[in-house]
């Protein structure tokens, strides 16, 4: 059945929506400064002539950035995303999209009138046939061109401001590995060597949680579009306490190779996976943007870092200090900040002590230097799909951390935090838009939820569910076993009735001449005689 229905699936390349539309990455476009494609429903822009959005220019905040990024008009990041386009689709009501042919998150439907909540749940909960199709799922988007985005292989100013385009085609799954190349890679000053390392537009400061929250969600979209299935929901490893990476095993993310620990075992479809923008370092000494060519195969040694670094994973004692700490980011709001809740689910922050700029790393930077290879590179830590099921993790505790100290939406902060993380700011490199605050609010309101996050009952019942599902499975095979031993027991009944009618009777004392001898099974003895038995 799954051969068939990933059969069916590799037949089919569904549209993916994120960044840049392949509509928007034209010449006129560009030289417009203009991102308003029509949406198929009504062939207007943004679906104008059926009320879903229009095309409007696009709000930026003038509120001041932190002292972290000195620079002003270098980067293409910088105002997201006016570099490009200054005029995109403003969607309304519970409409969204880069053409506003989606739903917002949590509504579903032709008129996106449809409130569902999904739930994402313990990759070890799942059962053999949904680890299968996540295994799936995952290389169909990775062997699968998309057929509505390009990526940039080329800053605005290469591509002579606009009037050379520089997209290059990519996989649904390598749109998001160049994303998170692209928010976090450093900013090019000119020419060979010259570059700025302290800026990331979506790590080191408040926007690391949102922006991580909106990846997800749309990452999640994609493999619901691609694969036709509207259950689908990224599972989380709940790495708390773990002796080691317990979902690198063949059945999920891979083991390690027995001829090269470094490498993935030949056993897993993700030893064949190769990566996308995992050289950054050459990047920069060539002063030039990822061309997006496939690279190397993905690496992964689990265990095997520098201790003084990363002295163990997480513990359970970890999570609690660092989610009852009540302040979302303090100070400077970069890997200094003091007792931040941020700072310290992020890694930067000790998590017994709360103090910034800790000596070895903690939480959420932790398991990407324990796992030792591409996971250990921020711009190149998407290529490896564990990447997903660690950050599903890190969202869980941004949730339990929302839902347990309520913070007012000021919490967030409007300005002074380093560039790209303002509350108003737009999260780089996303189109459709999304503003960093739009992300500061529980999961629930975005329409999904955490199995951990639920209560006693529910999550007894929800970590029964593989059981159950396997039972669900094989009880047709216990039936039909059933039956069929049934069926023999009756057959065999019948056969020696038969046979019972069909021998002549005889007497008694004739019998001993007819069959033959046998031991007995208890010795003959005198105080045995009276229990004296054989076998005929």
């Amino acid at each position: 059945m799954w051969l068939l229905t990933l059969a069916t699936l590799l037949l089919r390349v569904a549209p993916s929506h994120q960044q840049f539309p392949r509509l928007c990455a034209t010449a006129a476009a560009l030289r417009t400064k203009e991102c308003c494609p029509p949406w198929d429903g009504d062939g207007s822009p943004c679906g104008a002539s059926s009320g879903r959005g229009f095309c409007q220019d696009v709000e930026f905040t003038h509120q001041p950035d932190g002292p972290q990024y000195p620079f002003i008009g270098l980067d293409d990041r910088e105002k997201w995303p006016s570099v490009f386009y200054n005029r995109t689709c403003q969607c309304v009501g519970n409409f969204m999209g880069f053409s506003c042919a989606d739903c917002k998150y949590g509504y579903f439907g032709a008129k996106c009138s449809e409130r569902r909540e999904s739930l994402r749940r313990n990759i070890l909960h799942l059962s053999r046939s949904e680890r299968i199709r996540l295994v799936s799922y995952l290389n169909l988007a990775k062997q699968s061109v998309s057929s509505d985005y390009v990526v940039a292989t080329g800053t605005y100013e290469e591509m002579e401001n606009g009037s050379n385009p520089m997209f290059a085609e990519v996989s649904v799954y390598d749109v998001f590995v160049w994303m998170h190349y692209y928010v976090s890679r450093n900013a090019l000053l000119g020419g060979p060597g010259n570059v700025w390392t302290n800026v990331d537009f979506g790590h080191w400061a408040p926007a690391f949680l949102p922006w991580h929250r909106a990846y997800l969600l749309h990452w999640e979209r994609e493999i619901r579009k691609l694969t036709g299935d509207p259950t689908f929901s990224i599972p989380y490893w709940d790495w708390r306490d773990a002796q080691g990476c317990d979902v690198c095993t063949d059945e999920l993310m891979g083991a390690q190779s027995p001829q090269d620990p470094s490498f993935l075992s030949p056993g897993s479809v993700f030893s064949s996976w190769k990566t996308l923008c995992s050289t950054p370092e050459d990047y920069n000494n060539r002063g030039v943007l990822c061309d997006a060519r496939q690279e190397g195969p993905l690496r992964r040694n689990p265990g095997n870092h520098n201790r003084n670094l990363v002295e163990r994973l997480p513990t359970s004692a970890d999570v609690a200090f660092t989610l009852s700490l009540t302040q979302y980011d303090t100070g400077a709001m970069d890997r200094s900040s003091n007792m931040s809740f941020r700072n310290t689910v992020e890694g930067f922050g000790d998590p017994k002590t709360g103090l910034g700029n800790s000596s070895r790393l903690g939480m959420h930077a932790a398991i990407h230097v324990f796992l030792n290879g591409t996971m250990s590179s921020v711009q190149a830590s998407a290529n490896d799909p564990i990447f997903l099921l660690h950050h599903t993790f890190v969202d869980s505790i941004y949730e339990q951390w929302l839902r347990r100290h309520r913070p007012p939406p000021s919490q967030y902060p409007d300005s002074d935090a380093p560039i790209g993380h303002n509350g108003g700011y737009h999260m780089v490199p996303f189109l459709p838009l999304h503003r960093n605050r739009d992300y500061f609010i529980s999961s629930k309101d975005l329409g999904y939820e955490y199995s951990n996050l639920l209560d006693a009952n529910q999550r007894l019942v929800e970590s029964m569910h593989p059981y159950l599902e396997e039972l669900q499975d094989l009880w047709p095979w216990l039936l039909l076993t059933g039956v069929c031993g049934g069926v023999a027991s009756a057959a065999t009944a019948a056969a020696l009735l038969m046979a019972k009618r069909r021998l002549p009777r005889l007497p008694v004392g004739r019998w001993k001449g007819l069959l033959p001898e046998r031991l007995p099974l208890l010795w003959d003895r005198d105080e045995d005689k009276g229990n004296y038995q054989t076998a005929f």
